[in-house]
């Protein structure tokens, strides 16, 4: 039975807010407090705990935070106008608005309204066009960028590795699999998704498997090689009576059936889902810098 190495995205994460925390104290110290702008419409329980614990760590980092809670019914230019005076505000450099809106919300048009400047979901077609030329003044979303980190302090050589990121999705799919075959990490990377031909074959190829479709569960140990690297982006609630709060948290990997196989492996919770927090503060401070430079 393989022993793999258990990749706790606590502790980096932890390593990143630290060295965040330094530095938004070196900026402050310039006359630059670094603000982030969180804007939420809706009364999504998920998305109050998100934007809840991105306030607080915003606080604890020394940050300028702003935090706007707007009723469902909120129109779409009401929210525009938001964005706009988000745009203004000297004291913002990082505007994120959560994700998912209400239905009737054009998610598309709002974040093409944000400035690329500040937009710190790194979504932008300006930022995603940044991220495919490799220019390092754009903003990479976050959990894409977590997920790096993780690879890169659990000292996981990514050159020549054939890399599978199951998921095609602008958030992590897409931005992971230009990461991973980037100049900086040269992995041969495949896209999969559930259309694809033989994907359980597909993930058995994988050096480094990375699951971000969610849905529970869904990678099982025959789909993994021996010895593969498996990052699991999923953070799914599955319904589970012996839990007081009558469910449990899974990932898209079948964790229990498939760690044994790997040399790595990220738990959930524990793994990517306190990374995407840490990168967007690292957004934020780069924000900051690239604005406050752009005025000296």
């Amino acid at each position: 039975m393989n022993t793999p190495l258990i990749i706790d995205g606590k502790a980096v994460a932890a390593a990143v807010l630290e060295e965040c925390r330094v530095e938004a104290a070196a900026l402050t110290e310039k006359g630059i407090t670094p603000g982030l702008a969180v804007v939420v419409v809706g009364d999504d329980p998920a998305s109050k705990v998100y934007v809840g614990s991105k306030a607080r760590t915003c606080a604890d980092l020394g940050f300028h935070s702003v935090k706007i809670e707007l009723p469902t019914e909120t129109t779409q230019e009401e929210l525009l106008e938001v964005v706009r005076k988000l745009n203004a505000d000297p004291a913002v450099h990082g505007i994120l608005v959560q994700s998912p809106p209400p239905k009737h919300i054009n998610e598309e048009e709002i974040i093409r309204a944000i400035d690329p400047r500040k937009d710190v979901d790194g979504f932008h077609p300006e930022n995603v066009a940044k991220l495919a030329l490799e220019d390092p003044t754009g903003f990479v979303p976050c959990t894409p960028a977590g997920c790096m980190k993780l690879l890169e302090v659990s000292g996981i050589d990514t050159n020549g590795a054939e890399a599978v990121v199951i998921g095609r999705s602008m958030i992590v799919g897409k931005p992971m699999a230009l990461l991973l075959v980037s100049k900086n990490s040269n992995a041969t990377v495949t896209i999969a998704h559930s259309r694809s031909k033989d994907l359980p074959g597909i993930c058995r190829r994988a050096d480094i498997l990375i699951a971000a479709v969610g849905r529970p569960d869904m990678v099982k140990a025959d789909w993994v090689k021996p010895g593969a690297v498996v990052i699991d982006v999923g953070i799914n609630r599955v319904e589970d009576s012996s839990k007081k709060s009558g469910y449990r948290l899974t990932g898209d990997v079948a964790y229990d059936e498939v760690a044994p196989k790997c040399a790595a492996i990220t738990p959930v919770p524990g793994g990517v889902g306190p990374m995407t927090i840490a990168m967007l503060m690292k957004n934020t401070l780069q924000a900051a810098r690239q604005i406050s430079n752009s005025k000296l």
